[in-house]
């Protein structure tokens, strides 16, 4: 199948939060980690999703060009070439994304925009805005014209409230524990600023998850956060799970949170980290011996 459409990725995400799963978003860098992510989900048959952050964007472009929008859009091409021949869609996205590295997702919108124009689907079918580092309010005035402009173009935003700890693609969180869980009253300044928008986004909300491996006990989930958050802005709005959450740095976290946080609107799950060490251990053994 190809590349999921819009309203056919809308379609796999409100599965999932019916039927309380989350689509794992395997991180990638080049054409072989984008293969071996395709096989992993055609050989599994479940849909999936195949994510780039804007170092691997970089980095498949070589290093000499390291620009981020052409390698995107050319690993995203690639996928769009191979997903078309198999019985599972495969959805695109990008990861975090920070403010001042803006004109990456919009360099990829502008290039789905020109493919709306003829007909075909979007090149991305999400974008991640991680606008952490900023005050909330702050970070909510550059996700709403963002996610505007996403919903005129049929594309979903993720956007992040609270610090997802540890280390990803060279950036380190050194801020203090109280920004690594978001708080009910966070949650609900976020649906303030972008319901009214009536475009589609997911939230990665963050309940004391880290990116990396850590030791047993170093990382204290507290996954109640999600459902707490998640009652509050029912309570305002209505429904329940009003969110479609997303888990980042959930490498190493018990299954029993895992499935926890599914209870309370987890529809996808960064996979970066536990990848990363599957493709180079093996070199690494190789190399050794």
């Amino acid at each position: 199948m190809p590349v999921p459409n819009t309203e056919q990725y809308l379609e796999m995400l409100d599965n999932a939060k019916v039927n309380k799963f989350a689509f794992p978003a395997i991180n990638v860098s080049n054409i072989v980690t984008a293969n071996a992510a395709i096989a992993a989900f055609a050989e599994s048959k479940s849909d999936g999703i195949v994510q780039l952050s804007i170092g691997a964007a970089k980095f498949a472009s070589g290093t000499h060009i390291a620009n981020p929008v052409m390698g995107a859009a050319s690993i995203a091409d690639h996928v769009h070439r191979m997903a078309k021949d198999l019985d599972v869609f495969i959805a695109l996205h990008t990861d975090h994304c920070q403010a001042e590295e803006l004109a990456w997702v919009n360099g990829l919108i502008d290039l789905s925009k020109e493919r709306r124009k003829s007909g075909q689907a979007v090149l991305f079918n999400g974008h991640m805005f991680d606008g952490s580092a900023l005050a909330l309010d702050k970070n909510m005035e550059v996700a709403r014209p963002l996610l505007e402009k996403c919903k005129d173009v049929g594309i979903v935003l993720e956007v992040e409230a609270g610090i997802v700890g540890g280390e990803e693609d060279g950036a380190a969180t050194t801020d203090s524990t109280e920004k690594l869980y978001t708080s009910p009253e966070d949650m609900l300044y976020v649906a303030d600023q972008l319901f009214p928008i009536k475009g589609r986004f997911m939230f990665a909300a963050t309940f004391g998850n880290v990116h990396g491996i850590y030791k047993p006990g170093n990382v204290k989930l507290t996954p109640s956060i999600l459902k707490d958050g998640q009652a509050a802005v029912a309570e305002k709005f209505g429904g329940s799970n009003c969110f479609d959450l997303v888990f980042h740095g959930g490498s190493g976290s018990p299954v029993e949170q895992i499935h926890e946080t599914l209870e309370y609107g987890v529809v996808k799950m960064n996979v970066d980290t536990a990848t990363q060490f599957a493709f180079s251990q093996p070199i690494a053994k190789h190399m050794k011996e």
